[in-house]
């Protein structure tokens, strides 16, 4: 049976409800009123829905989230705290957040302090109270929509000023952000993934393969699994050319994760990684990583109506019919239909068959639209970081 149509996150234009500090106003005039919480002000950005019980913090330090306000449809969020540890980035990632339930106190060994001031310390706001599950109905039913959200102590809104701000905001499509997340130099990565107890692990200095990892907005988490995987990583901006990605003599290179539209950032990035193709350099991409080496080969992509976000999305390898349960964070995609015959489709989404991987035919390039990294997520795919280190030689 199908879901009923949603009512709008709708209510008063006029007077905010008692106690209200924050409010959400949609492109199309709608409101929702809450708490707010975290900074005070307004941004913009489009409202999407994470569906994972856990990791808030990575999601809210996830780059490919620049641009976008993050319901979490778990209602219990910052109940663990926050700590230094769980950072995946340092650039600008979500502008925001609405969660069902207010802030709590944290409980947790690891905790170093709490949500609500973490996000203030780093220039996000925060929206509690909201009716979360009808507000994410809506955008399955209508579409991720522009928005402002804002938070301030006395309640004051301007309503018609932030619908303005709202309805003139552009939206994510033909919006490049990896230049505004990427890093400005070249690193040379250490460390690998994290164990409890231990922290993270030391990067080995024994001969290894060499990857370059062009950073469109990546997770810390992925360079982490390269290195527990068998590669030495070296990390270069997005906009870095041919020339100086050959001049590092990789044997191998990476396409990170990141936010905006694929088509914007690949007038850029695409030429180089086509080129990288014809020289047949050994090519891995994850999610924008894998969008672009999809444009690089010849397919298009396209905005996707709600965006797949959680850390429990099903995925079909075709290969054997393995269901992998993955870590998604994506709001465009590779068309299926876009597919050139040099393109082998090896992954597909269970929730509505949008393509999740593909490999060049005749080349050693492979990508897929999930986050094999996780962080927050399942760790079902890791073999995918075995797989590219196992094709260097």
């Amino acid at each position: 049976m199908a879901d009923p149509a949603p009512a709008p996150a709708r209510s008063t234009r006029g007077k905010p409800p008692a106690g209200a500090t924050g409010v959400l106003v949609l492109a199309d005039g709608s409101v929702a009123w809450g708490k707010g919480f975290g900074h005070v002000g307004h941004a913009v950005g489009e409202v999407c829905f994470n569906t994972a019980m856990t990791g808030y913090q990575e999601v809210m330090t996830d780059p490919s989230y620049a641009g976008q306000i993050v319901t979490f449809t778990f209602p219990h969020i910052g109940n663990v705290g926050i700590n230094d540890e769980d950072v995946e980035a340092h650039v600008p990632g979500a502008v925001g957040c609405i969660v069902r339930e207010e802030i709590t106190a944290p409980s947790n060994f690891r905790s170093q302090g709490d949500f609500a001031s973490w996000l203030a310390a780093r220039g996000k706001i925060g929206l509690s109270g909201l009716d979360t599950r009808a507000l994410t109905r809506r955008i399955r039913t209508a579409g991720a929509p522009n928005a402002v959200i804002a938070h301030h102590p006395d309640g004051k809104f301007d309503l018609k000023a932030l619908t303005k701000i709202a309805r003139e905001w552009p939206g994510l499509e033909g919006m490049d952000l990896a230049r505004v997340v990427s890093r400005e130099g070249s690193e040379d990565w250490e460390g690998g993934v994290w164990h409890l107890g231990q922290g993270y692990a030391r990067s080995p200095h024994d001969k290894r393969p060499h990857v370059v990892a062009m950073d469109f907005g990546a997770k810390d988490n992925i360079f982490r699994n390269l290195v527990k995987a068998g590669a030495q990583v070296t990390v270069v901006p997005a906009e870095t050319s041919l020339e100086t990605v050959l001049a590092l003599e990789p044997a191998g290179v990476f396409l990170s994760n990141g936010p905006g539209d694929p088509a914007a950032t690949g007038e850029y990035a695409v030429p180089v990684i086509r080129q990288l193709l014809e020289r047949d350099v050994p090519i891995f991409g994850i999610c924008l990583g894998h969008q672009m080496l999809g444009l690089a080969a010849g397919a298009t992509t396209s905005k996707m109506h709600q965006g797949h976000r959680g850390a429990n999305h099903p995925v079909k390898r075709l290969a054997d019919g393995v269901v992998e349960i993955t870590s998604m964070n994506h709001g465009f995609a590779v068309d299926n239909a876009s597919l050139p015959a040099g393109i082998e489709e090896t992954h597909v989404s269970l929730f509505d068959g949008s393509n999740c991987g593909i490999a060049i035919k005749g080349k050693r390039a492979f990508g897929v639209q999930y986050h094999p990294e996780a962080s927050p997520g399942p760790q079902d795919s890791f073999y995918l970081f075995e797989k590219f280190v196992g094709m260097l030689g």
